[in-house]
């Protein structure tokens, strides 16, 4: 969660006299970091997750599940050399602090080896170390469960113990300031958003259409003045038919899955950062957990615009926005008090600058399309690389820049910027600084990183491209790199899961994908307008069903498909199995054979051309299938500029379409080709077996939710919310039905009933999971 400094926080009114010094200084250093690491080649591919935890108080006596926010003393002690760190260090994990106070992440202490086999599986078993270590510290009923927005936020009584929502932080109607981490950072970031704002934070969600539905929010107060906000939803904030919000607490308080990768070079950083951006909105389908936000079932899958909206701090003339009666068009912004000060006579520059509108610290006022938690606004070109497939017409979203950092940046005599690359930091250096510590404002600019991170640690886009920090040299002037991480890429769209299954199949495919796209190099640019029409498609429910997405079309991948030919989920059991590899006129075919039905013959199902037939689920997911033809996106939207970008199924994109090989048949080639020892072979009862039969499980979870065979985690909840006997078609999650789905993601997480664990993963998976629960 950012920058964890020691100090005292400034608040908005104080810390934005410093805006400009921070940003001009972390310029500074971020031109000394390139200085520094620009040449930096040959780091190994190492990788890590981040799994985010909420605490949650089950009570079996009042059947009420309820966030526990006096427990974060676990984090004290699993970070205390005295009591409990050296057995997190034992199993090579580390414990962080979150935004919420119910909240823990957890990551490796060490990074994994991309080059190791046993990686990819070994990250299980330290995410089920992490859990188990965290309730040992915890009394029995508090459960630290992997929810990615908890179902009741914001709904009276919904904290153990109770606390009620009066706080000055956040000023929420619906979410006390006891929710919110202790640290000073957290609520200080909560308050200045507000300042800058100059409002609260609204966020607007869709209900879930039901019988019953009255599309009436009613759990807004009517008649609070405990603060002049308490008004805004009655006068714009709020939207008839839709779930209002109106804290950081409830984007920031829910929880997810990242995996950042460490790349050779920043050139291949830059490669690995651009081709993933179209996968983003892809893994943000597939990944979909969040169908329930302050009670209500919502008309969406996936937190990700809820985040947006909880840490927006645009002010309404950076919205383009009217603003509410007696409301400030610049909110806090550090401006000369004029009544003559008006937005619309003024015109936009090229940067995204209102002509002669400025703060007091000479920055110019922008029209900013976005929030500063949001999907990719730039490529950042692979021209250094030795693909070079960008375009500069893929960069086609109105991304406004800071004019000041980018003519420094590509002014900078070391020439290591280019305007790729200048275009996106000084985009993400529109933003101002939101926390800034006294203690911090001074800093040496040759040893320190922490102005520049301030702001790179504040801009939540889908994908992160991480330079290295500063380091000190020796005498003679050296660094030695060893062991200190380089240009990496973390990749942050994804939904946590319920299970340590999941979550380490999901961070196994990613990162193995990853490396499949640095050996194959397939071309994946597509215009980012489309990426962000996918994120909107990504939204809705079932999307991984009902919508088709923009790709680069497959015979545009610059692969050869024939070369993929035979990498499919059969390839494991010839490899492994004596006598599964040999055709009976004799040819060994373990690297490829003449069939290309991969998922269909795996499942034995074909629609006589080779291609699996997309399976579907029984009950509410088949019959509310719409379908894939038609239009799913605006009719204006829906035109291929590059003539070389299609429209596919994310089962498609995933499994392939029968003749080009999906994203599953990258990553099988590239265990069969560079991660498997040839002494594995035929050895169905080794280690590396174990490890290999693993992975195939972990991508067939992956290959069977983008099918439709098993169900996404956000159509599962809504299934067992639609279904439980005191559901009122009401739209409505009471807390009753929220302790039943509690109860039954428990069990879940401990594979310990098994007709739900059917229910949840399909008969082949949860077969194999309910007869070997270790990785390895």
């Amino acid at each position: 969660m950012g920058l964890l400094s020691l100090g005292t926080p400034l608040d908005w009114h104080e810390s934005k006299k410093h805006n400009e010094h921070v940003r001009d200084n972390g310029i500074t250093q971020l031109m000394n970091i390139f200085r520094q690491h620009y040449n930096r080649d040959n780091d190994k591919f190492l990788w890590g997750d981040e799994v985010e935890y909420m605490l949650v108080d089950v009570n079996e006596q009042s059947k009420t599940a309820k966030l526990a926010i006096d427990k974060d003393y676990v984090l004290d002690d699993l970070n205390d050399e005295a009591k409990s760190l050296p057995k997190a260090q034992e199993n090579n994990v580390l414990f962080h602090p979150e935004y919420g106070r119910y909240m823990i992440e957890a990551t490796p202490a060490n990074p994994y080896d991309g080059e190791k086999l046993e990686d990819y599986v070994y990250v299980e078993d330290n995410m089920i170390k992490r859990r188990e270590l965290s309730t040992d510290e915890l009394p029995s009923h508090i459960k630290p469960l992997t929810i990615t927005a908890f179902p009741r936020m914001g709904c009276g009584n919904f904290t153990s113990p109770p606390a009620k929502p009066i706080g000055p932080a956040s000023q929420s109607l619906f979410l006390p300031d006891e929710i919110i981490n202790r640290h000073a950072r957290f609520p200080t970031l909560t308050a200045n958003i507000r300042k800058r704002k100059g409002h609260k934070v609204a966020m607007n969600l869709p209900m879930y259409p039901d019988k019953r539905t009255k599309l009436l929010d009613d759990s807004i107060p009517a008649n609070r003045q405990l603060f002049k906000s308490d008004k805004e939803p009655h006068i714009g904030a709020s939207k008839p038919g839709h779930v209002y919000m109106d804290s950081m607490g409830f984007g920031m308080g829910s929880s997810c899955l990242q995996i950042t990768m460490q790349c050779e070079n920043i050139n291949q950083a830059r490669y690995l950062y651009d081709t993933l951006v179209p996968v983003a909105p892809i893994l943000l389908s597939l990944t979909a957990a969040a169908p329930i936000f302050k009670g209500f079932l919502v008309d969406q899958d996936v937190r990700w615009n809820v985040i947006c909206g909880a840490v927006d701090d645009r002010t309404f003339v950076e919205k383009d926005q009217e603003p509410y009666p007696n409301y400030h068009l610049f909110g806090g912004l550090d401006i000369d008090e004029k009544e003559h000060l008006q937005v619309n006579n003024h015109s936009v520059n090229a940067y995204g600058d209102l002509q002669d509108l400025y703060t007091k610290d000479g920055k110019p006022i922008q029209k900013v399309p976005k929030s500063r938690y949001g999907s990719v606004d730039n490529y950042l070109g692979d021209l250094s690389f030795d693909t070079s497939y960008f375009k500069e017409g893929f960069n086609d979203l109105h991304a406004p820049i800071n004019s000041k950092v980018f003519k420094r940046l590509v002014e900078d005599k070391s020439g290591q910027f280019d305007k790729y690359l200048a275009n996106h930091f000084a985009h993400l250096f529109i933003r101002d600084p939101l926390v800034i510590f006294s203690e911090r404002i001074n800093q040496d600019n040759n040893l320190s990183n922490d102005h520049f991170e301030n702001l790179q640690s504040t801009n939540w886009q889908t994908l992160r491209f991480k330079p290295p920090a500063l380091y000190e040299s020796d005498k003679d002037g050296r660094i030695d790199f060893s062991g200190k991480p380089g240009w990496r890429v973390e990749f942050r769209p994804m939904e946590v899961q319920i299970t340590d299954f999941e979550n380490a199949a999901f961070s196994s495919f990613i990162t193995l994908l990853s490396r499949a796209i640095l050996k194959f190099k397939p071309n994946f640019y597509i215009p980012l307008s489309k990426v962000e029409l996918n994120m909107t498609l990504a939204h809705r429910v079932d999307s991984v069903l009902n919508d088709k997405f923009w790709f680069k079309s497959m015979d545009s991948w610059n692969i050869d498909y024939h070369e993929f030919t035979g990498y499919d989920f059969t390839w494991f059991d010839r490899f492994l199995m004596e006598g599964n590899d040999v055709l009976e006129d004799g040819p060994v075919y373990l690297k490829g054979y003449a069939s290309s039905a991969s998922l269909a013959a795996m499942n034995g199902r074909t629609n006589g051309n080779g291609v699996a037939h997309t399976a579907q689920l029984n009950g509410s997911m088949a019959t509310n299938k719409k379908g894939c033809e038609g239009k799913t996106v605006e009719e204006v939207n829906d035109v291929d500029d590059f003539g070389m970008d299609q429209r596919y199924t994310i089962n498609e994109i995933i499994n392939g379409d029968g003749k080009f090989p999906g994203l599953v048949s990258l990553v099988i080639k590239l265990i069969a080709t560079e991660l498997v020892p040839d002494c594995c072979q035929h050895c169905p009862n080794s280690k590396y077996a174990q490890t290999l039969i693993r992975l195939k499980y972990y991508l067939l979870l992956v290959s069977k939710r983008a099918s439709g065979e098993i169900p996404t985690a956000a159509h599962w909840m809504r299934d067992k919310v639609l279904n439980n006997p005191s559901y009122e078609q009401d739209s409505k999650v009471t807390e009753s039905i929220n302790y039943d789905l509690i109860e039954d993601i428990d069990k879940i997480t401990q594979l310990r009933d098994k007709e739900l664990v059917t229910e949840f993963f399909g008969d082949m998976i949860s077969d194999y999971l309910l007869n070997n629960r270790a990785p390895i």
